[in-house]
């Protein structure tokens, strides 16, 4: 059986086609979304997901969170004393995900469909594969974001005739993509987006804003353990804003205490940049699709920060329609990602469901252009896969030395829609040799496949000698030995066993507390956590079970006294 795997930025999930429909996954504590978070605990264990999202705020220096960003970077996150690539700390989110499937379907799981950003770069998607390679999964399909909420929708809209444009704003990423559905052919017409515009964006607009605004001293970002706090609090008040008029953020810092009230106006305000930067891939997405506004028959909103209603209220007003909501904005794309794990694996309910998709980026190569006999004018990008182009595709050019005794061409390839060369994301270079005395020409050939996986060939017109492409330096890329060795590395770490990871998300919760709480408050539950701790040591089920629903109502007790509530 095929999963569907929807790897988030703040957030992953996993879903499955079963039965002739999609269906989420719980995980050990059964909540659909586990938070892509990591930590290593005091006796080196790994901890995934919401044990470790507690303990960003209380051992920051040993968890991490927000990696996904970083994919396809030779960035080195050090936990404790460990360091992780960011595609080894995605697939140990992986693997948990993974191992709470196989739990909840009694049978390995060994093949994925993995959604990514639409606009991932051809680096970012091959250390997407490389995490769920480490994973121990064979990944059958990277699926686009937007085209997999897209999916999820259009499996209840596939009798009829519709177009609509999927809104799909996440924790770390924003994509557009505008669709045409018609005679069970779902057909990606465009798509656009900003992989640096995410709901965690607009926390740190309000992280900035309480430094300014309550008098925080500068010293205090250099705090690793304040700013995870500020962090958390600014996280919750984007949520109070989104249920309520009102919300408070106030962090302590020994004596010191700072806070903050904000209403909905002053964070729209606030957020007022990050929402003009929303504005420009959806009018790309739908110049590109040459579709106005008025031909859309619906507004898909997908991702965990649509919730907020700024977003919401700003996209109604672009579109000049309320957009729709039928399905959980943080499910939709695991859910569309489980639709083509059965398209996969040929499900008879979907037999007649056909989806394309495109490339949401040009593809091309640095050139020379020819002003007049004596002027040239360098790297300039070349496009020879536009953006948008349906997939797979295969497009090729034939490029020429500038002087008869040139000795070797030089091709750089580059991803963007710059007009300069250096302006866009290169992704690798191939040095071609030519032969004495003959300028022949090159034909460059680009294959971009579903996955969003570029080939490049460089064949020479005169000899018919192939040239291809290894992307050699390139830091976001591991090898296939690095790959195995790595793989081996993690398969030997030790992982905090799945089921006692509700206790230990408890226990980190209560630290959490314990670090927030001063006076008799602090000590109370200082009591109640040794209590606890008591009882799992007896290692009896009869007394861990009561154990566990007393601490929960008590740990629920502190986070309502403790955590920022919407102001009345």
């Amino acid at each position: 059986m095929i999963v569907g795997i929807d790897l988030g930025t703040t957030n992953s999930l996993i879903a499955v086609w079963d039965n002739g429909a999609a269906r989420l996954i719980p995980n050990s504590l059964g909540e659909m979304l586990t938070p892509s978070c990591v930590s290593v605990d005091e006796d080196g264990a790994i901890l995934v997901g919401q044990a470790a999202r507690e303990r960003l705020q209380t051992h920051p220096q040993a968890s991490a969170a927000n990696f996904k960003r970083l994919m396809g970077s030779d960035k080195t996150l050090y936990l404790g004393k460990r360091g992780f690539r960011p595609e080894e700390l995605s697939a140990l989110v992986l693997r948990s995900l993974k191992e709470d499937a196989e739990a909840a379907l009694g049978h390995p799981v060994t093949e994925a469909v993995i959604t990514v950003p639409a606009y991932f770069s051809d680096a970012q998607r091959k250390a997407t594969r490389t995490a769920g390679e480490l994973a121990g999964l064979k990944v059958e399909r990277l699926l686009n974001e937007p085209t997999a909420a897209a999916l999820a929708y259009g499996i209840h809209l596939r009798d009829g005739e519709s177009k609509f444009l999927v809104f799909d704003l996440g924790g770390g990423t924003f994509d557009v993509s505008v669709l045409d559905l018609f005679d069970s052919v779902m057909e990606v017409r465009a798509s656009a987006g900003d992989n640096y515009l995410g709901g965690e964006d607009f926390v740190t607009a309000l992280v900035e804003h309480f430094f300014a605004a309550a008098s925080v001293p500068a010293t205090l970002r250099a705090d690793p353990h304040f700013m995870q706090r500020l962090a958390a609090q600014a996280e919750l008040a984007k949520r109070a804003l989104s249920e309520g008029p009102r919300a408070t953020i106030r962090v302590a810092n020994g004596d010191a205490q700072y806070a903050l009230e904000l209403d909905e106006a002053g964070f729209e305000k606030l957020c007022a940049l990050l929402l003009a930067r929303l504005r420009a891939p959806v009018e790309r997405a739908l110049r590109d699709a040459r579709l106005p506004i008025a031909e859309l028959d619906n507004i898909v909103l997908a991702g965990g920060a649509t919730r907020m209603p700024l977003v919401r209220k700003m996209a109604a007003r672009m579109f000049g329609r309320f957009p729709a909501c039928d399905i959980d904005p943080d499910q939709v794309v695991a859910l569309g990602a489980a639709v083509q794990a059965g398209l996969k694996m040929k499900d008879a309910a979907l037999d007649e469901v056909v989806m394309t998709d495109v490339a949401p980026y040009s593809l091309g190569v640095a050139t020379t252009m020819h002003i007049d006999a004596d002027h040239f004018s360098h790297g300039h990008f070349d496009p020879i896969i536009e953006r948008n182009t349906v997939i797979p595709a295969s497009r090729v050019k034939r490029y020429f030395p500038l002087q008869d005794t040139q000795r070797v061409i030089e091709l750089l390839v580059y991803q963007g829609e710059a007009r300069m060369a250096s302006d866009n994301i290169k992704l690798g270079a191939l040095t071609i040799p030519l032969a004495t005395g003959n300028a022949e020409g090159v034909d460059v050939r680009f294959t971009y496949d579903v996955n969003g996986l570029l080939q490049v060939e460089a064949t020479l017109v005169h000899t018919r000698d192939v040239h291809t492409l290894v992307i050699e330096g390139n830091p976001g890329l591991l090898s296939a030995p690095e790959i195995a060795q790595r793989f081996q590395a993690l398969s030997e770490l030790k992982i905090h066993p799945r089921d006692h990871m509700e206790n230990r998300t408890l226990l980190a919760r209560g630290e959490r507390l314990y670090q927030q709480l001063r006076g008799d408050e602090r000590e109370r539950l200082g009591r109640e956590i040794a209590r606890f701790e008591q009882a799992l040591g007896t290692q009896e089920r009869r007394v861990i079970v009561p154990a566990v629903d007393v601490f929960r109502q008590v740990l629920d007790y502190f986070d309502h006294q403790s955590f920022l509530l919407p102001e009345a």
